[in-house]
């Protein structure tokens, strides 16, 4: 089973490396881009099948370690 956290700052929280990538993307004539915000994507296996077990494991990895519930939002997906 594999698991994926997606972890991305909350709104209102300024995203200094979004800032740049948006920057930097106008700059290269892609002027339609706007708001954009950097995440970061944290993959992870897991033995067994009980999706919701593992699920919110990893919800408790999140609030431990994974994402800084101050200032960051994170989505978890589990696929059997």
């Amino acid at each position: 089973m594999k698991a994926v956290v997606h972890v991305f700052l909350k709104p209102g929280v300024l995203d200094v490396q979004g800032k740049a990538v948006e920057s930097a993307l106008n700059g290269l004539g892609f002027s339609a881009v706007s708001n954009v915000r950097v995440g970061r994507a944290i993959t992870l296996d897991f033995a067994g099948d009980d999706v919701p077990a593992a699920k919110a494991e990893v919800e408790i990895m999140c609030e431990r370690l994974l994402a800084n519930p101050v200032i960051e939002s994170y989505r978890v997906e589990v696929d059997a």
